[in-house]
């Protein structure tokens, strides 16, 4: 596939969705294609390139999880071994939770943690200080009884890996992943992203205007409680040579065999854009008759995909600086490169007719810690609007991303209680409704995340 068609269609893509800068990679059979669009600023524009750092969020928990697993293999760590033997300080809300929870429950999301904290900015903000508030995080499920996304967990993997080595966790990362991999340029703190090239995030304000999202991504002087789950910054040639790694022997860095083993599911997910099952971290996607893994991420103003497919050698990394238009980018960007460089037509769900008497009884209001789900009715349609909780908002003193407005979606034919998204900033994605024993609705499940039914509609 020539650069060029890769090219133009990163450019057509970023304009129509009003991206003002976007790097992107593709790794096939060993050779590098990288296509740049836009400018890291409005206001002080540099030209985005393959070295760009964008905030790579959730994308961080590729990396922790195999600095874990490098333990693992040392014979320092034990996937099955209960989280108080290397945090014995552990308390959560329930005292056989804490007790039983593994160190696989937190790699592969199966913890039965909330989504996460927010910071309050007071107090202790590192690691330890973390684990200290756990017991105010909810719990949404047993360990090991369903996977459900938690920051919260993998920041206390996080912690296992400062305790283990004695060095704080950004530099245990660098000692025992970072550099022997040679990714100079994949970073924690303001302190090492402001001396390299970086991409201004941006949101898209009601009037239409994009403004700078304030903090930058995750970054905030003395906040490292989140570095584990999404504190890194990197640019698409970092990650093509990450992508290299995990497709290799593991370098003398880690057993070829436990890279492979990252790939193994260990829970299945349900009606998840995520993928089809959870391996350890990586979300495992089935590609037509190929297998895939990946992870994407999402922050303040900046957006972030990597997708692998180790049958055809074969990586795609996508990182934008704008919400909500970054989401929908990096999606066509590994669309579109999959079927061009692969061959592969991802199959995409057809939202059924509007019924009424389906779309009533899911009608409501579901949370997590952070955040509320509006699920409601005008009779035609059915709608879709998430955000964070208001009181939140009023409470903090930093920035914080715009809510996602009411969107339409719609059941996948069946009777299993499954929806796609079919407009606006979340397009595409999918999920299901949870039933109790007697079938009431209690929950719904969005990107991963188990929303709690709080309030029944009217």
């Amino acid at each position: 596939m020539p650069q060029e068609e890769l090219s133009e269609f990163v450019k057509a893509q970023a304009t129509e969705l009003r991206v003002p800068g976007a790097a992107v990679g593709v790794l096939l059979e060993g050779h590098e294609t990288y296509a740049s669009h836009g400018v890291t600023s409005l206001s002080n524009p540099l030209p985005v390139d393959e070295r760009t750092l964008f905030h790579l969020a959730s994308v961080s928990k590729t990396f922790t999880a195999t600095a874990l697993m490098r333990l693992v293999a040392e014979g320092k760590v034990g996937l099955d071994a209960p989280v108080r033997t290397y945090v014995p300080e552990l308390e959560l809300a329930d005292e056989r939770a804490a007790a039983s929870i593994t160190v696989l429950n937190l790699l592969n999301h199966t913890s039965g943690l909330d989504w996460n904290l927010i910071d309050d900015g007071e107090g202790d903000r590192s690691l330890a200080g973390l684990v200290a508030k756990l017991p105010r995080l909810p719990l949404i499920a047993p360990p090991g009884a369903r996977a459900s996304y938690s920051q919260a967990g993998y920041n206390l993997a996080g912690r296992i890996v400062e305790k283990v080595t004695g060095l704080p966790f950004e530099q245990a990362m660098a000692v025992l992943v970072l550099e022997p991999v040679g990714l100079v340029d994949t970073v924690y703190g303001l302190s090492e992203v402001m001396v390299r090239k970086f991409a201004v995030g941006y949101n898209r304000g009601d009037d239409g205007e994009l403004r700078p999202a304030r903090p930058w991504a995750a970054f905030r002087e003395g906040a490292r409680g989140d570095n584990p789950g999404g504190g890194l910054a990197s640019s698409v040639s970092d990650l093509l040579r990450w992508a290299r790694f995990q497709l290799g022997d593991g370098g003398g860095v880690l057993p070829g065999s436990e890279l492979r083993r990252m790939r193994e599911q260990t829970v299945e997910l349900r009606a998840s854009t995520l993928g089809n099952g959870v391996g350890i971290c990586w979300f495992l996607r089935d590609l037509d008759g190929l297998s895939g893994i990946g992870h994407g991420g999402s922050s303040n103003g900046q957006f972030a995909e990597l997708l692998i497919v180790p049958e055809r050698n074969f990586a795609v990394v996508s990182l934008a600086n704008a919400g909500p238009g970054g989401y929908p980018f990096n999606q066509s960007v590994v669309r579109w490169t999959l079927e061009h460089y692969l061959g592969v037509v991802e199959k995409t769900a057809v939202a059924a007719p509007y019924d009424e008497a389906r779309a009533e009884p899911v009608v409501g209001r579901y949370e997590i810690g952070a955040m509320n789900l509006d699920i409601a009715t005008d009779g035609a349609r059915l709608t879709l609007a998430v955000g964070i909780k208001p009181e939140i908002r009023r409470a903090s003193d930093e920035e914080m991303p715009p809510n996602y407005p009411a969107a339409e979606i719609g059941f996948v034919p069946g009777d299993q209680d499954e929806y796609i998204v079919t407009e606006g900033g979340l397009k595409g994605q999918r999920g299901y409704f949870s039933r109790d024993a007697d079938g009431v609705i209690t929950g719904v499940d969005l990107a991963g995340r188990l929303f709690n039914r709080v309030a029944e509609g009217s």
